[in-house]
């Protein structure tokens, strides 16, 4: 995928019937395979409306043909857009007929994501920007959307650019001074070399702390609702989905498996997990579906332990150990009573409690619960200027971070090492073009672009 230089075709379009559907191809010199479809070669940018036929003359389809010369095209190569009557087999069949006129000039059908790796191999978008392709397509909330619209423009790849750019030049002062080791001292101090060192670490605590936003907005919250049988986990998921997803029955042991529902909550999205009560069973099928309780909890981005206020159950301790235990690092987990319509009316939340009483059937104190966990998850409050971030990115800018802190470290006052402090600012910057794609191992790329649809 990575070196072929043949040209690419493919359906751009979502699979089903439309009014439109689009057949994409790309590669270089592309005349040869216009003139085969069309006996005619076409002007680029100009819409053609003309009839493609099959072997023995009938006609297939009258569509629009547009035909882009390369650089000027979205893969920086020439680019022929075929837009058609939006059926399934119609499609099939102008895919079947453009890759035996292409056959000669080594035509094949594109891999998941090929078209978009060719933008970036060719310098026509970077990294970040051409993942942002993959998260527009599949936002499903409007924030989701324009964050990827601001990622897809440029947005997130100029901030870290920009930091790049301010490394670089502090660097070349670093490195310039290490011949004359005599004068550090003197060096750090004239060129300002830690004041400056630390306006970018303060920005990339910024850009940090929106890109954690934007992984939230990109891929939800994973919220899992624990605890013991019967304390009303199915309630409180018909609750904040506001409809009855999960079946609620004064039986224990009711919910058997996972109940996932997806909702939003002050427009962020949260996949809600309804696990089966942990309990020791005897019942097989009971048991399948505290294993995937389990199992659900691991992967959780926060655990609300729900609790009977009213009738506590003395194993919660030992219950709540073991969450703790089963959980992923820095994964929080909200204490929740429920019932709280059963308790005395003087019982009241504190709003700097880890720990809240609700009332699943009356929604007493869900609005409350619902802010504890947009902040407990790190959740700023804002959708404004988001830009959309994937786990990749964080890590890197983590990294980045740990980086820049050694080499603050390294230009202590009476602990001044500049190979080391030049070596830590080389390590950080190097963090940061993994994110645009400058500094990134080939098997990774492959990665990444296969995540992508067919088409794009």
């Amino acid at each position: 995928m990575m070196t072929r230089n043949l040209p690419i075709i493919a359906v751009a379009t979502a699979p089903g019937k439309a009014g439109v559907g689009v057949i994409r191809i790309s590669g270089s010199k592309l005349n040869t395979i216009t003139h085969a479809l069309f006996k005619k070669s076409l002007e680029p940018r100009k819409a053609n409306v003309l009839t493609l036929r099959d072997a023995s003359g009938e006609a297939i389809d009258q569509l629009l043909a547009i035909y882009f010369s390369a650089p000027a095209s979205f893969t920086g190569e020439d680019v022929l857009e075929l837009q058609c009557h939006g059926g399934p087999q119609l499609l099939e069949l102008v895919m079947k007929r453009c890759l035996e006129l292409g056959k000669g000039d080594g035509l094949v059908i594109a891999q998941p994501g090929e078209f978009t790796l060719r933008a970036y191999l060719n310098d026509k978008i970077d990294l970040a920007q051409a993942e942002a392709i993959a998260d527009l397509i599949d936002a499903q909330s409007e924030a989701a959307v324009l964050g990827a619209a601001r990622s897809l423009q440029g947005a997130f790849s100029d901030d870290i650019n920009e930091l790049i750019e301010e490394i670089t030049q502090l660097r070349i002062l670093v490195e310039s001074t290490l011949d004359f080791p005599e004068e550090e001292i003197e060096f750090l101090e004239s060129a300002q070399a830690r004041q400056r060192l630390q306006s970018v670490v303060a920005k990339l605590a910024t850009l940090r702390q929106g890109a954690k936003q934007g992984k939230i907005l990109r891929d939800g919250i994973q919220l899992v609702l624990a605890g013991a049988p019967n304390v009303g986990k199915s309630s409180l998921l018909n609750r904040l989905a506001g409809e009855e997803v999960a079946i609620v029955t004064s039986i224990a042991g009711t919910t058997r498996d996972r109940v996932k529902e997806s909702v939003s909550i002050d427009g962020v999205p949260m996949h809600i997990i309804d696990t089966a009560g942990l309990r020791a069973t005897s019942d097989e099928v009971e048991a399948k579906g505290i294993e995937r309780s389990w199992e659900a909890i691991r992967l959780a981005d926060i655990v609300i332990f729900l609790q009977d206020s009213h009738d506590p159950d003395p194993a919660e301790d030992a219950l709540r150990a073991q969450i703790l235990c089963a959980i992923p690092p820095k994964c929080p987990v909200l204490e929740v009573g429920n019932k709280l319509d059963l308790l005395d009316s003087g019982v009241r939340n504190d709003s700097n409690s880890q720990f809240l009483y609700i009332s699943a059937k009356t929604g007493e104190g869900v609005d409350a619960l619902k802010a504890k966990i947009l902040e407990m998850v790190g959740w700023g409050g804002t959708q404004e200027g988001a830009i959309l971030a994937r786990r990749r990115h964080l890590d890197c800018l983590e990294r980045a971070a740990d980086h820049l802190d050694k080499s603050e470290k390294f230009a202590e006052n009476g602990n001044i090492s500049l190979e080391l402090f030049a070596e830590e600012l080389r390590l950080a910057q190097d963090q940061l073009g993994q994110i645009t794609g400058k500094l990134l191992p080939d098997d990774l790329l492959g990665k990444i672009f296969s995540q992508f649809c067919i088409g794009k």
